[in-house]
């Protein structure tokens, strides 16, 4: 079943960004549109009750319910608004004025009395439509002895189509403001995340022979810088792992290529013509020694793929640096004798590692030393504790080496002169495996000269 394909980040983010904006939008219209209508509500309680107080007092000083009654109109006249009701009656009896063009049906009001004042808790509510809202109250009031009943009360139509008239513009906004924020903010991410888009198109460019290729990040955005310096990061450990990949791939075909060719040119002179016994036996023994250097070849070979891919399960353990010196110089006592060396030993302590790779990774450092330092001087072997870090270091005599020389000692399948290269025992993987076994634990081995003709290895904790 095909995968549903997930939307762009540059749509959802506009989405989120146009609804964000959107509701933004409606909470302030909401907010403006609950505040006019609070205060129109209150400017039309406040002109009920105005209204009110000002009849109480014409009718008391001014006006009598005989002139009302035979001027009716002068009374409408006096009305602000045709939504305005107004009643003016005595108790029981039919109204004198009865001003209610809508014809509504007024609520149930308390009636104030004379010598009370009005207050907004006087009003009642009441509707006229579903969406007209009416305020309403009763006084009693005095005129020319006479006490009657006034009624106020205004329809809020006029009020209620300016708030719908508002309503529908704050609407409006709402869509508009999702609209252009959809619209923009779509155009400035895709403008904002070209640097991304530029990154992929670059990424899909890389090709093994593009790996020198860099993305530029002096345009880059600030929060991209972090991932464009990371990308360009790993182009540069891509580019270092193919590079060294390449070289051990050569280097791995020149040194097969010489005992190979080695064991070829021994069996084809053999089987020249007919020989004796000793002679196969000779020719055996030769091809035998050719093939333990690259059996040893391939098991160094897989050993440093296995660490490079982290495959290797450490056995950490607790080790008493002086016995496992002790263990390794035993080993190779005989082999320094011969080349009458001498092996010194000094230091002890306390470390955790995994015994038999620590014991490798010395085995290697005293064998090297073995090999290529000078005949008749001495070897030593020491361990030193600096700071938190601990030190085995392997000081031997020999020939003087070039900086450049020593950078590359660790490398795999090197060798720094004519001699080393012509040493049948060796591969040039000894150091690149103690390099290996060091990042397993966590250190690192390093090389320097103290001084002319002394090289010191050192395995640091």
């Amino acid at each position: 079943m095909r995968a549903r394909r997930q939307p762009s980040l540059t749509l959802r983010s506009t989405l989120a960004f146009a609804v964000v904006a959107m509701l933004a939008v409606a909470s302030a219209g909401m907010y403006l549109y609950e505040s006019m209508k609070a205060a129109v509500m209150t400017r039309s309680d406040h002109a009920v009750l105005a209204r009110l107080d000002h009849f109480r007092k014409l009718l008391q000083y001014d006006l009598t319910l005989d002139t009302l009654q035979s001027s009716p109109q002068l009374f409408e006249n006096m009305l602000d608004s045709e939504d305005d009701i107004f009643v003016i009656a005595e108790p029981g009896k039919a109204p004198v004025i009865m001003v209610n063009p809508r014809h509504a049906a007024l609520p149930q009001t308390p009636i104030v009395k004379v010598d009370q004042p009005l207050s907004a808790a006087d009003l009642r509510s009441g509707w006229v439509n579903p969406d007209v809202p009416m305020r309403a109250a009763t006084v009693e009031a005095l005129s020319g002895g006479r006490l009657v009943h006034l009624t106020a009360a205004h329809l809020a139509v006029k009020e209620m189509a300016t708030l719908a008239s508002f309503r529908n513009r704050i609407l409006f906004s709402i869509a508009l403001a999702f609209a252009l924020t959809a619209g923009l903010g779509y155009l400035l991410l895709r403008r904002g995340l070209r640097p991304l888009r530029r990154m992929a198109e670059h990424a899909a460019a890389i090709t093994p022979a593009r790996l020198d290729s860099r993305m530029d990040s002096r345009d880059t955005p600030v929060e991209l810088q972090q991932l464009s310096n990371a990308y360009n990061g790993m182009l540069d450990r891509l580019a270092d792992g193919y590079q060294r990949l390449t070289q051990f791939s050569a280097d791995l075909a020149h040194e097969i290529r010489t005992p190979v060719g080695s064991l070829m040119g021994h069996c084809q002179v053999a089987l020249r013509q007919p020989r004796t016994a000793d002679e196969y036996q000779s020719l055996l023994a030769s091809n035998l020694e050719e093939l333990e250097r690259i059996s040893r070849m391939v098991e160094s070979i897989l050993f440093l793929a296995r660490a490079d891919d982290a495959q290797a399960a450490l056995n950490i353990q607790a080790l008493d640096l002086a016995e496992e010196l002790q263990r390794v110089t035993g080993y190779f006592e005989g082999l320094a004798e011969e080349r009458q060396m001498t092996l010194h030993v000094s230091g002890e302590g306390q470390l955790k590692a995994d015994p038999l790779l620590l014991r490798r990774a010395l085995s290697n450092l005293v064998a090297n030393a073995i090999r290529y330092a000078d005949e008749g001087s001495g070897i030593d072997i020491r361990v030193a504790w600096r700071a938190e870090h601990c030190r085995i270091e392997v000081e031997n005599q020999g020939p003087i080496l070039s900086e450049s020389a020593l950078d590359k000692l660790f490398g795999r399948f090197y060798r720094a002169d004519a001699s080393r290269h012509q040493s049948s025992d060796s591969n040039g993987l000894g150091l690149a495996i103690v390099t290996a076994i060091m990042q397993l634990h966590g250190g690192e081995a390093t090389v320097d000269q103290p001084a002319p003709g002394r090289i010191c290895f050192a395995l640091v904790f």
